[in-house]
């Protein structure tokens, strides 16, 4: 299908409005390894992207009469504002990778809500990274890498990433590229196997604290950024806390798409209870949702458009305005009480107590 792009000069280029704008057109599909794939986004209109290193994005993909949501983190550098790039590994029986890599193609049309996501570097004082990745947990803190690049600004980073053999590690020729001319950069890439590359020059098996201090003795004096597979970043966060570094010092990205997109998962039944009237105003649409059941699993099963991540009262992503009624919310962190205080309240981790007007 033919895209036509306004032609916009620089003094009067448009800025994509997150809470307005949400259709994308892919501008390029490109072969990472044998089963990861990225997939380049622009706005139509030629809209201008504002994000931080480390966000994502909440797609809703035409893969079947309902389509499905799925969020991606941006891979692309925060300055390449004229489009993002998301990198996606195909899942075995998943339903939207598989859709993704068989079917989107350059010229194809999505809808789209972003940036969201607060995986972000920590601003002020310039303290000394340690990156960590598993699989395609990678694409965040590539962002980051992509972004300190594009900067030329002074680092002291040391970028881990952990795949199952050499030919699934992502982004591998361009880190070493990018190693070469940033001249705080150190890679350590930890395959499980030599499966493929027999010649393998490093060490092989699995994150540990022996091989984290061997890698990175001066891990205590890192902020450490973590993403990857849920049980990965455990081990991560176990390791890092044994080698030193504080709770302060340690961040990790608080969704696992790997596991968000496994085959066959569905929202979990709830038990019903007394059923409430739940209105989103904006989208003009009313649920009937069980006390027995959160706001999100509701909106989800009734294809109410509403980002969310981390669905346990973590991120923040699904943060929205309680116009009226009240509800049981059980955050762990993800809202500040002054927001609560002002109305606001997390879907994800909140049940009604009574009738419902929510802004969305």
């Amino acid at each position: 299908m033919g895209i036509e792009f306004q032609q916009l000069t620089r003094a009067d280029t448009a800025t994509w409005d997150p809470e307005q704008d949400e259709t994308l057109v892919c501008l390029d599909v490109h072969q990472e390894t044998h089963d990861v794939k990225s997939f380049t986004f622009a706005s139509p209109e030629g809209k201008r992207f504002n994000f931080d290193a480390g966000q994502y994005f909440l797609f809703d993909f035409p893969t079947g009469s309902d389509g499905e949501a799925r969020c991606y983190s941006i891979a692309s550098s925060p300055h390449r504002r004229n489009a993002f790039t998301v990198t996606v590994k195909r899942v075995p029986g998943g339903k939207v990778s598989n859709w993704l890599h068989d079917n989107l193609t350059a010229g194809m049309t999505v809808k789209g809500q972003g940036p969201l996501g607060h995986f972000m570097r920590p601003k002020g004082e310039k303290k000394k990274l340690l990156l960590i990745s598993g699989g395609s947990g990678i694409t965040p803190v590539m962002s980051i890498t992509r972004d300190l690049a594009d900067q030329y600004e002074a680092t002291d980073i040391v970028f881990l990433h952990a795949a199952r053999t050499p030919s699934d590690l992502i982004f591998r020729q361009e880190l070493a590229s990018l190693a070469a001319r940033m001249k705080g950069l150190r890679l350590q890439f930890l395959p499980e196997t030599v499966a493929g590359e027999p010649s393998w020059p490093g060490l092989t098996g699995r994150i540990s604290p022996e091989f984290v201090r061997l890698a990175v003795p001066d891990i205590a004096e890192r902020v450490v950024m973590c993403c990857g597979p849920a049980p990965f970043m455990a081990a991560a966060r176990s390791i890092s806390a044994v080698l030193g570094v504080p709770p302060s010092d340690y961040i990790e990205e608080s969704f696992d798409a790997a596991v968000i997109d496994q085959p066959g998962l569905d929202v979990e039944a709830q038990p019903v209870g007394k059923i409430y009237q739940v209105e989103f105003s904006k989208q003009k649409k009313t649920l009937d949702v069980s006390a027995d059941q959160t706001v999100l699993a509701a909106a989800k099963k009734g294809s109410v458009r509403l980002p969310s991540s981390c669905s346990n009262g973590v991120c923040g992503t699904c943060k929205s305005k309680l116009v009226s009624g009240s509800v049981e919310m059980n955050h762990h962190g993800g809202i500040r009480q002054r927001e609560i205080d002002a109305g606001m309240f997390l879907p994800c981790c909140s049940k009604p107590l009574s009738d419902l007007v929510i802004e969305r």
